[in-house]
């Protein structure tokens, strides 16, 4: 029934009857959800939901032609990271529609005065974008119609310039202009974005406008999905000062070197955390990850990390090696923990965040892992990271929370304060950490 809508609206919209056209779009979709409540394995869902995409992607530009951007917007959240709204379903702090996408008019209701979502959609043909606020939901309109292959090589030039060094003012500014500019955002607005596609490795923090990156502008955050991240931070929980932290755990120095400044940003950190519980060197292992962080309520990770970005369930954090054999935590791992009563985790670890992003927009890896697990937020990295830069970012980060500061202004102050020194402005040193999930989250003083 559902293909066949389909079909339906495919003759509709050579009719040139759009609205009936759009109308059997979201009647196929609505029978493509109900159909895939009804199956239990993660595989075949991602496996529908990935066949699903194109129907999706119809769907939200026949609703943009029909000058209907919530709808639009409606569509762009349902059709994103359904595994891991599927996943969050079953928390106990999440109860009742958990699995579902939140649409436009509720979320508006859910947003203070100050903050602004911004949610893109990377078309095959062109790139789409909303802003929702308290106020409501507009489209954006872009200056080009950014093709998705071509989004994709601007995402890894820009990367790529970032990770050599190179100079990147005027590339900032550049694709602040083509993707920034056109949304419209006030300076001191709290900005949370939903990427897409490709923009999931795009370093937002590090785009610029009005002459400055969007960090010195706007605190801004990072969602897989809105509704996810919505729903954790209307909670907004005021965690308790709790710190579990884990620092240069000792591997074999063939695989890689020793990160003494790790040790020194854990022992620094957690100056601002009586009672913290640390583990470094040999202590640093997986056992003893398994056996806290279930009970902590802050949990720092300072250590090397590896993305695999073909089987991103077996991206890696080096533990320490037990017993003269490397056990190291994978995401696989992470999936079968319970994490809800720990509201952070920040793993101060290269390319941390990386992983694949399927055809249903699901970021497979740790950040989907950690959230899946549990956890409210999260801190990863797209990059490998500078080992005395981010000494500097994590402690200024920690000590603004330990003052009671929300961690999405605690995330800003920390990214400036690496930023302001000479020897590290280049965006490569403060841009690689993305602050992911619950952009509320406060720890008590």
């Amino acid at each position: 029934r559902a293909w066949a809508l389909d079909g339906m609206s495919k003759s509709q919209a050579a009719l040139g009857n759009d609205a009936e056209a759009a109308q059997s779009l979201d009647q196929a979709i609505a029978v493509f959800d109900q159909a895939r409540s009804q199956f239990r394995s993660d595989e075949f869902k991602m496996g529908l939901f990935s066949d699903l995409q194109n129907v999706f992607e119809r769907a939200i530009g026949m609703h943009s032609r029909l000058g209907q951007p919530a709808q639009a917007f409606d569509i762009s959240e349902r059709s994103r990271s359904r595994a891991l709204l599927d996943a969050v379903s079953g928390r106990a702090e999440l109860q009742g529609d958990a699995g579902k996408a939140l649409d436009a008019a509720t979320l508006q209701k859910m947003l203070e005065p100050d903050e602004v979502v911004v949610a893109y959609h990377a078309l095959p043909d062109r790139l789409m974008a909303w802003v929702l606020s308290n106020d409501g939901v507009r489209e954006a309109t872009f200056p080009v119609a950014l093709k998705r292959v071509d989004l994709a090589r601007l995402v890894d030039a820009y990367r790529d310039t970032l990770i050599k060094l190179n100079p990147a003012e005027k590339v900032g500014d550049q694709i602040g202009q083509l993707l920034l500019a056109p949304l419209g955002i006030e300076a001191g607005k709290r900005i949370v974005i939903v990427p897409h596609g490709p923009l999931h490795y795009l370093p937002f923090q590090a785009l610029r406008l009005d002459g400055k990156y969007l960090i010195e502008r706007n605190p801004i955050s990072i969602a897989p999905s809105i509704s996810i991240a919505a729903r954790l931070a209307e909670r907004t929980p005021t965690v308790a000062a709790q710190l579990v932290a884990f620092g240069n755990p000792t591997i074999n120095p063939d695989v890689a070197d020793p990160l003494p400044g790790a040790e020194r940003e854990v022992h620094a950190l957690s100056q601002q955390f009586p009672g913290a519980t640390l583990f470094f060197k040999e202590q640093a292992n997986k056992t003893n990850f398994q056996g806290s962080a279930p009970t902590a309520r802050l949990l720092h990770v300072a250590a090397h990390a590896v993305a695999d970005t073909l089987d991103p369930l077996h991206s890696k954090v080096l533990l320490a090696d037990e017993n003269g054999q490397p056990n190291y935590l994978e995401a696989k791992d992470v999936m079968g923990m319970d994490l809800k009563g720990t509201a952070l985790i920040a793993l101060s670890a290269c390319e941390s965040g990386l992983g694949r992003v399927e055809d249903g927009d699901e970021v497979l890896g740790f950040t989907r892992s950690f959230l899946s697990a549990g956890t409210s937020t999260l801190l990863a990295s797209l990059w490998p990271v500078s080992d005395a830069a981010t000494e500097t970012l994590m402690t200024t980060l920690y000590d603004d929370l330990a003052k009671g500061e929300q961690v999405q202004d605690a995330m800003r102050d920390a990214q400036r304060a690496v930023l302001a020194n000479p020897e590290t402005a280049h965006p490569f040193f403060w841009a690689p950490f993305n602050l992911i999930g619950n952009w509320r989250l406060k720890v008590q003083k």
